[in-house]
């Protein structure tokens, strides 16, 4: 691929260093940032970075004054706010720039759980029954929707809000988490059936042609086995916390079996129905009687080195700088 001029969208507090530790990055909140500039810095293209918070003109003034030949997309929102992310990209549009990652159309579909899941349920992919409690609307339960249940924000991702309190068992914590929801995040509330298994990631990467990583799991340590197996905010994000309960992510184990061909064809069949595009991550549930249940899809995930999405590309044998080229190739199509 030629040398482009790169111009890396980061959130304004997330800009990265130039040049640090390894220490330093493993605990740097810009650290999937740094990755991405690093790896394109080695692929021989000149990277600007570029740091926004609540306003436009730091992407025009460097779209119009540099003149960049693509927009590497890391933002994941906007003046605070998650869903705001697709109006960057239409922006984007606008300026007639083209941008690594998920269309707004995609991003606006995956984005909102409940219609992603009308959507899939006119797909007939099987998805855990659920229903919508809105802020300043009572909670009301019927009797399909059976205990246990987990209450999560309608659109928030990184699993904001998710902890051991998101799965309840009677309606007495049902209305209390679903008020957590709406008062302390400020959205909406999707109740789901809780499916209790295996949680499954599979990375996704291309826009007609698709290419489908190997499935990843989450591990807990048999010693927590108290523990809900859900990616709690807490889990996924505090290595300490990793560490103490020996919880980790994986190549999914070997016992899959005509499963993973159904998780290829079940993705696909999702990322097309999304209208996703560039790249994302589909979270799945796994019965133990071999039901997948799709749980959510996130749209240009987290790409740093060591998560998910880069692991499971290496385990394909595609490495990072390569999978940053191919993220970067798709822009160009």
């Amino acid at each position: 691929m030629k040398q482009l001029r790169v111009l890396l969208l980061v959130h304004e507090d997330l800009v990265p260093p130039d040049s640090t530790s390894a220490k330093e990055r493993e605990s740097g909140e810009w650290k999937t940032e740094y990755d991405v500039q690093q790896a394109l810095k080695k692929l021989s293209h000149e990277v600007k970075v570029v740091g926004v918070r609540t306003g436009l003109r730091p992407i025009y003034e460097s779209v119009t004054e540099w003149k960049p030949n693509v927009v590497f997309n890391l933002l994941e929102e906007f003046d605070g706010e998650s869903l705001f992310d697709q109006h960057v990209v239409s922006y984007l549009e606008l300026l007639g720039i083209p941008y690594t990652g998920c269309s707004p159309c995609g991003l606006t579909l995956a984005r909102n759980k409940a219609l992603a899941k009308k959507i899939l349920t006119y797909h007939r992919i099987q998805i855990p029954s659920f229903f919508v409690c809105k802020r300043g609307r009572k909670v009301i339960r019927t009797a399909k929707h059976e205990f246990p249940l987990i209450v999560k924000s309608i659109t928030e991702e990184a699993s904001l809000g998710i902890s051991k309190a998101s799965i309840v068992t009677n309606d007495e914590k049902l209305i209390e988490r679903v008020a957590f929801v709406h008062e302390y995040l400020g959205k909406d509330a999707i109740i789901e059936s809780y499916i209790e298994g295996r949680e499954l990631y599979v990375g996704v990467l291309g826009h007609r042609r698709l290419t489908v990583f190997s499935p990843w799991e989450l591990f807990f340590n048999q010693k927590s086995s108290q523990m809900p197996k859900i990616a709690t905010r807490m889990l996924k994000w505090n290595v300490a916390y990793q560490k103490k309960h020996k919880i980790k992510t994986g190549a999914a184990k070997p016992d899959l079996g005509p499963i993973k061909n159904q998780l290829t064809h079940l993705s696909k069949r999702i990322y097309r129905a999304l209208d996703l595009n560039g790249y994302a991550r589909l979270d799945f549930r796994l019965t133990q009687d071999n039901q997948v249940y799709f749980i959510e899809a996130n749209p240009n995930p987290d790409i740093s080195r060591d998560e998910d999405f880069a692991a499971s590309a290496k385990a394909l044998g595609v490495d990072y700088p390569t999978l940053i080229s191919k993220i970067l190739n798709l822009s160009q199509k």
